[in-house]
């Protein structure tokens, strides 16, 4: 056997795990070596021998041939058979992993929004419901503290479905105005942009972004000091 140091829920060699039919369980058994804990992996379906601790490594449903997280499986023990019953089992184990594995932002942030959903009992439907309501607004300011005309932050990254609000902060008027030679095709430049300009402090300007893309922007009346910025939607 080769040691691992993989960990998992924690059962017994005594407890049979409840609700699990259908799940074939992948098991490390728990053993403490001259006073130091080491995991070795069984064979998959092999249960735990009596009178020792194993853990959970993986489990594969029988029926599908899912693979699951320990997460999953502990979580099924301890819902209500009802809302087990209920309960989208792989579609909140594939979430899980998304938001275990994924180096996207905006993909981890949709896959915790689907996965709590549905821990909750909502159906997928209800899941992308909510994940679509998990969108986030980014504020720029049109003009620094200090009076310069910049937009802060110059650059702003956002994913889609996100809005960016403008806040005008100091030397006003400004106003957002969308290159159309720098905007992702398809987009409709006009439909983006401001038609009017910003001329009281802590007047705002909000858009909806759902394409990805680069998205160049300049404040028409400052264009020539350089204030200009860049949207990023992923």
């Amino acid at each position: 056997l080769a040691a691992s140091t993989t960990s998992a829920e924690t059962i017994r060699g005594t407890k049979e795990i409840e609700n699990d039919s259908d799940m074939i369980h992948h098991l490390d058994l728990e053993l403490t070596i001259e006073g130091e804990r080491q995991l070795f992996p069984l064979l998959p379906g092999t249960k735990c021998p009596t009178g020792h601790q194993c853990r959970v490594r993986s489990s594969v449903s029988r029926t599908s041939g899912a693979k699951f997280a320990p997460m999953i499986d502990s979580m099924k023990q301890n819902y209500k058979t009802t809302l087990a019953m209920a309960m989208d089992w792989e579609a909140l184990n594939l979430n899980f992993e998304t938001v275990v594995h994924s180096d996207n932002y905006c993909t981890r942030r949709t896959a915790m929004a689907k996965a709590a959903a549905i821990a909750g009992g909502a159906s997928m439907a209800m899941a992308n419901t909510q994940a679509a309501n998990a969108a986030e607004t980014k504020e720029v300011l049109m003009g620094s503290d200090s009076g310069l005309l910049a937009f802060v932050p110059a650059k702003t990254q956002v994913c889609k479905g996100d809005s960016v609000k403008w806040i005008n902060n100091k030397g006003g008027p400004h106003n957002v105005v969308f290159d159309e030679d720098a905007i992702p095709e398809g987009v409709d430049q006009e439909a983006i942009s401001m038609d009017e300009q910003l001329g009281e402090e802590g007047d705002t300007f909000v858009m909806k972004f759902d394409t990805a893309g680069n998205y160049d922007y300049y404040c028409e009346p400052h264009r020539g000091a350089g204030m200009n910025g860049k949207l990023i939607v992923v």
